[in-house]
């Protein structure tokens, strides 16, 4: 595994998708039709000419040491390389009948780059060697001197992070260069330069590539270059343009005086707010002053025109001045001054209790918070990735939605018709892109991003629970961040904030205490990693080889280090609280005993220490009155774990807080990828969905680890041929049964085999029936198309089926068993088919995680589900959209009949493509409903009577036992209800 920067991948059970550049840049060679045909390569077979860049090694002499494929090396230190152009050397090495060699550089007095132990593997032709990137072009060719037309092209790389650019290209009326072309210089940090010769011709046809086969030909179309200078920028040509590395004269103007400042206090929080200072290059920040009270003048940074002061002495005036600040420092003059006087402190909010009712009632809305609708806009946080990902452009810094904006918002959930919220991990995260809350650090606290004075995570869950909206927290028990759990452990770093590395490295300020939140004094940015970083080794150390240089480079260019970057193998992490080693077979046992990447540290959670930190961290926000957990990567803690430590440690918190009701109704749903579509993963049985919905079925070993061992080797034994089954789901015949749960562990699942058949709804119902025996009581499935991970068949983009296909999969998650859930943004088909996650390669806002909150701009009320009051602005218009209709309804339609939300179901004497009959029998209560989505169906063998349709209201007298619906089309469906209420909700776009 590399020791590199964090580029920090999607979450566990996800593709971990590294970066190879610009989505926009292809790999692929550039346009080649017959107007730009593009020139063979030149024959160097049998030779190589090696240029090798020693600008960053200030080395006197430089050697080539090297071996022909299937040859001898040469004698150390090898044959000394000759000067080319600035900054090069070179060397041609003839390779007899081979293609190929083996090479390392050194300076003839024992200093080597030897790819980081790897050697460098060459082939023939002319290959560049810089910084560890091999490429293919002759960095010293074409200075452009001659006496022809020139054109002087400069190309920024700023964006994709290549480390050289080649030049392709062909005067108009010319012919192509060999591929890759020309090799350019670099100009300024950035940027790539090459002047060319194109003789009588007024333009060029031109490609640009990083030597290694990833290109960007302006999308197959080429890019036309006049003479001149032009400079290419994502995409961007602009001719006649000056120099971008010039020097620039200093700018001195100073940006205008912030105007309306204004002041206002709630208890002993403040929110200071202004309009927008102007500068002739821009600003870049605000500095804030205040005064008054014990604390004397306090100036903070901001980077907005908001900013939130909260913790301060109750009933105290104090007074605001704002000033702007420019790239260059300069800084305004300072505002007028706005004054407030806060009020009493105010109480913390009551702990709120679980509403305790059967979960199968409550269809869930699942929702990214930092994505879904920025209530505060003074906790917003780019974190150290804001400019490189692109984020900083768009103005989306990755923390933005907060629990205020989510609770504006409750009422748009409850219009839509869900009851429940499954919020992303609110527990503060460390990681430079942690938003999505899997890089767990401090689990005791929630992460100040997220609250806001008056919208804490408490005010949330009692906003919700006034609403009769259950809150849904997605737990992490498997991993930290890679920089540990504080009050567990946390590991010390080698840090050097020299001239690279210091962009990454806060300063160490002392005392100051990592919150995500909280802008450091000294350099101005949100704090991240200064009280982790030391250049000296720390007493006890068991880093190997601490500080010494790894012989790598990171995606910049930059010098690693040992003991830089956590990893298991480093060391670093002692075995009492952590796993040791990286997984090798996502099916083996050590799926559950090692690191699944470099940015999630695996807990060692057969660890007594790393149990009791985890139950008691879970213990908090279940006392503060959450109805269930969405348990993260369970698959990769043992069952036997869960059953004996973690399972049996909620039901027991929630039971001594709320009562044995409660805890038999808080909801726990796990993650187990299986990302196949057979019954059980890959024939293995610990890894499959189904697995962790039972209990064990004998003893093993008093110690966990052993246990766990014990258990992996049993079960798989067994075999998929020996695992227990369950009529739980099942009706008998067409009588609703009392289901047996005594085997049931405390954990329900994600149905991934739904999801992962999802692409079309009948593979869907399918799979999803074919796996239900094997479930301890599959009515209780978490149901979805697609999520924050993937899409249908593992696919990395957002469902993309169509209108009509996702009103069909809604169609039959709303009346098949299980619970339904729906992606934020899948009731208007938001970000169809694009990628879903691609880390901080590429900003957000072109992603499946794009901010969700522009289209719930405006006001929207709520009191009944599925039933909007009353709604203004944009919200309005997204509450309009077909699908957004068609949910309405189905909860509707779903919430007013018993069995489509906790009913057994058959298929038995059924004739249909998705055709099924439900029914759930308690006391008085006796609902039977008859269900076909899409298609025509037949029913036979069931009780006489009259049966209304709950979509039309159409009544049907059965006296033989049998009834014929006709299909009612794509999207839309029938469900006939014995003695049923008719007719529910008015018809939509597809219900009708």
């Amino acid at each position: 595994m590399r020791s590199a920067p964090p580029r920090l991948p999607r979450r566990p059970l996800v593709a971990f998708v590294a970066a190879t550049g610009l989505l926009g840049l292809l790999s692929a060679v550039p346009d080649a039709n017959p107007s730009t045909p593009m020139a063979p390569v030149a024959d160097t077979a049998n030779s190589a000419t090696v240029f090798y860049y020693t600008k960053t090694k200030n080395w006197s002499a430089t050697y080539l040491h090297y071996a022909p494929d299937g040859g001898s090396w040469t004698t150390v230190p090898g044959t000394r390389m000759e000067s080319a152009c600035t900054d090069w050397v070179k060397k041609t090495v003839d390779l007899g009948s081979v293609t190929g060699l083996q090479a390392t550089f050194n300076n003839g007095s024992g200093t080597w780059d030897n790819n980081g132990g790897n050697n460098y593997a060459l082939g023939t032709g002319t290959l560049t060697v810089k910084d560890g990137v091999i490429a293919h072009s002759d960095p010293c060719a074409d200075t452009g001197t001659g006496s022809g037309n020139q054109a002087t092209v400069y190309y920024s790389t700023a964006t994709s992070g290549w480390t050289t650019a080649n030049i392709h290209y062909a005067p108009s009326g010319g012919s192509w260069t060999a591929a890759p072309g020309l090799g350019m210089e670099s100009a300024c940090t950035g940027w790539w330069k090459k002047t060319l010769d194109i003789g009588t011709a007024t333009s060029l046809k031109a490609a640009f590539n990083n030597g290694n086969g990833v290109w960007d030909n302006n999308n197959s179309a080429d890019y036309t270059i006049p003479t001149g200078t032009t400079t290419v920028k994502d995409k961007a040509v602009t001719t006649g343009a000056a120099n971008p590395c010039a020097t620039e004269a200093p700018d001195t103007e100073a940006p205008t005086t912030p105007t309306k400042v204004t002041a206002s206090a709630t208890n002993t929080s403040v929110v200071v707010s202004w309009d927008a200072a102007t500068d002739n290059k821009g600003v870049t920040k605000y500095q804030v002053t205040r005064t008054g009270g014990t604390k004397g003048t306090v100036v903070v940074d901001v980077g907005s025109t908001v900013y939130s002061d909260t913790g301060l002495e109750e009933k105290t005036a104090y007074t605001y001045t704002v000033k702007a600040v420019d790239a260059a420092g300069n800084t305004s003059p300072a505002s007028a001054g706005a004054t407030a006087t806060t009020g009493s402190t105010a109480p913390a909010p009551a702990a709120g209790t679980p509403l305790g009712t059967d979960p199968r009632k409550d269809p869930i809305y699942f929702v990214l918070t930092a994505r879904f609708y920025d209530g505060d806009s003074s906790n917003n946080r780019g974190g150290s990735q804001h400019t490189k990902s692109g984020n900083a452009a768009n103005n989306d810094p990755m923390f933005r939605g907060d629990f205020k904006g989510l609770v504006n918002k409750l009422d748009y959930v409850k219009a839509l018709g869900f009851s429940a919220i499954w919020i992303t991990p609110v527990v503060l995260n460390r990681s430079d892109y942690d938003y999505h809350g899997y890089h767990g650090y401090d689990f005791y606290k929630v992460d100040p991003r997220l609250e806001s004075a008056g919208a804490t995570y408490q005010d949330l869950i009692n906003a919700a629970h006034a609403k009769g909206m259950k809150v849904y927290q997605d737990v992490v028990y498997n991993h930290s961040s890679r920089w540990g759990a504080k009050g567990l452990y946390t590991p010390t770093v080698y840090g050097v904030r020299d001239s690279q590395w210091s962009w990454y490295y806060d300063e160490r300020n002392e005392g100051f205490e990592y919150d995500g939140l909280t802008v450091e004094t000294k350099s101005g940015k949100s704090y991240y990693n200064g009280d982790l970083w030391s250049t000296a080794e720390p007493t006890g150390n068991t880093c190997v080889n601490w500080g010494k240089p790894t012989g790598g480079k990171s995606a910049e260019g930059y010098t690693l280090y040992n003991c830089q970057w956590p990893s298991p193998t480093s060391g670093m992490f002692p075995k009492a609280y952590y796993h040791q080693c990286w997984i090798g077979n996502w099916e083996g046992e050590d799926s559950r005993s090692c690191w699944l990447h470099e940015d999630l540290a695996d807990f060692n959670t057969e660890s007594t220490p790393v149990q009791n930190y985890l139950i008691g961290s879970y213990d908090k926000y279940i006392d503060m009155g959450v109805d269930g957990f969405r348990v993260d990567t369970a698959v990769h803690i043992p069952r036997v774990t869960w059953n004996r430590r973690f399972l049996p440690a909620i039901q027991d918190r929630v039971t001594q807080k709320f009562g044995a009701t409660a805890a038999q109704n808080f909801f726990v749903f796990g993650e187990v990828g299986a990302f196949v579509n057979d019954k059980w993963n890959r024939g293995s049985v610990n890894h499959s969905a189904q697995f962790f919905t039972w209990k064990e079925r004998k003893e093993y070993s008093a110690d966990d680890e052993k246990a766990a061992i014990e258990q992996f080797t049993y079960e798989n034994n067994q075999g998929t041929g020996n695992q227990p089954t369950s009529t739980n789901a099942f009706l008998n015949g067409n009588s609703y049964h009392t289901p047996d749960r005594s085997q049931f562990s405390g954990m329900n699942i994600i149905d991934m085999r739904m999801h992962m058949n999802f692409s079309d709804a009948q593979n869907a119902f399918g799979n999803g029936k074919d796996s239900d025996d094997s479930v301890n009581d599959a009515t209780y499935n978490v149901v979805y198309v697609d999520s924050h991970d993937y899409g249908p068949n593992k696919s990395s983009t957002r469902y993309t089926g169509g209108t009509d296909a996702w009103a069909e999969n809604m169609a039959l998650m709303w009346t098949f068993r299980g619970i339904p859930t729906l992606y934020y943004g899948s009731e208007i088909e938001f970000q169809k088919g694009k990628q879903i996650d691609c880390g901080p390669t590429c900003p957000l806002a072109g992603t499946g995680r794009a901010y969700y909150g522009d289209h719930l701009q405006g006001t929207v009320t709520a009191s009944e589900f599925g039933t909007v009051d009353s709604a203004s602005g944009e919200v309005a218009t997204t509450l309009a959209q077909p699908l957004a209709k068609h949910l309405q309804r189905l909860n509707q339609i779903r919430r007013a009949i018993p069995a489509l939300q906790t009913g057994q179901y058959s298929t038995d004497g059924i004739s249909g493509s998705m055709a099924f009959k439900r029914r759930w029998t308690s006391g008085s209560t006796d609902s039977f409903a008859l269900v076909t989505v899409t298609g025509a169906a037949t029913y036979t063998g069931i009780p006489n009577g009259t049966y209304k349709d709950a979509v039309t209201g159409d009544v049907k007298t059965v006296t033989g036992g049998t009834l014929s619906v006709s299909a009612p089309g794509k999207g839309n469906l029938r469900v006939y209800v014995l003695n049923g209420p008719g007719k529910i909700g008015t018809d939509g776009p597809y219900l009708k």
